[in-house]
């Protein structure tokens, strides 16, 4: 009579113990995945294998909004019928997101700094000067847009007093593509310090369209404190442009924070002057 599989294997274990061989044992551990399934190789249950990549995702990937919709536009809605109900002022309010942010060390944790275009423009009446060539400034002077020729540049003489002043009497700046790496060499570094180095711009694109994408452009930057603002609209919006901008915006910030949501102490929106008003 033939022997068991079970007695062939003791039989090869008590060999292998004369021999001086160590004792097989079996395993005990769980068997590892393979690449490719294999005969004998086990598969987990398909909830635990969508479980298993969802975890994998969430390292990587931004966690969704914690913020609904809905709530979201009942706040926008309180904060205009504020502002609107209030006496006519004689400029437009602007409607600013603050920031706070926790679980952030700006001395040890990188500084994050980004930039993202708004469905609508959140400040019309941003005032900009385009730093251009002979070209351009034929350009400006058509659409009434404020210029400096590099002669104008020149005679700032890399002053930093006058390169500030300059920094300051405008909310951004545009440069002729032919004269952008010229800029720090005939400012300093004056607008890049002010967070204003201008945007270049070519004789082929169109130079309103470029301006409508500078005032719909809004930065993101963390500096020494845990709190930002920036402009995400004005009081005579409609309540879906604002929510277009506000939503966007606060999506963009949570991707750009080392632990998403959980870098999310405080959102609040607020017009120039008017009570915030929370959103989270």
């Amino acid at each position: 009579m033939g022997r068991t599989s079970s007695e062939v294997r003791l039989a090869q274990e008590k060999k292998a113990a004369r021999n001086g061989a160590p004792r097989l044992r079996k395993s005990l551990s769980a068997p590892r995945m393979a690449a490719e399934p294999v005969a004998g190789t086990p598969v987990f249950p398909k909830e635990l294998q969508e479980h298993a990549i969802n975890v994998k995702k969430s390292q990587v990937e931004p966690e969704s909004s914690k913020l609904s919709v809905s709530s979201v536009r009942g706040s926008i809605k309180e904060l205009l019928a504020e502002a609107n109900g209030e006496k006519k002022r004689n400029f437009v309010e602007t409607i600013e997101l603050q920031i706070g942010l926790k679980n952030y060390d700006p001395q040890r944790d990188k500084r994050f700094s980004g930039t993202v275009k708004l469905p609508n423009v959140p400040r019309p009446r941003m005032s900009i000067c385009i730093l251009a060539d002979a070209a351009d400034i034929d350009r400006a002077k058509q659409i009434e847009l404020e210029y400096m020729s590099v002669d104008d540049l020149k005679k700032l003489n890399k002053n930093k007093k006058l390169v500030k002043k300059l920094a300051k009497k405008y909310d951004a700046f545009l440069a002729s593509e032919a004269l952008i790496k010229q800029i720090p060499r005939l400012l300093g570094p004056g607008l890049s310090k002010a967070g204003k180095f201008p945007t270049p711009v070519s004789h082929s694109e169109d130079l309103t369209n470029k301006i409508t994408e500078v005032r719909s452009t809004i930065k993101f930057q963390l500096k020494k404190v845990l709190c930002l603002g920036v402009a995400v609209g004005h009081v005579q919006m409609t309540d879906d442009q604002v929510l277009g901008n506000v939503m966007l915006s606060i999506n963009f910030l949570v991707s750009l924070l080392k632990k998403n949501w959980q870098n999310v102490k405080s959102l609040h929106i607020k017009t120039t002057m008017g009570k915030p008003v929370r959103l989270y």
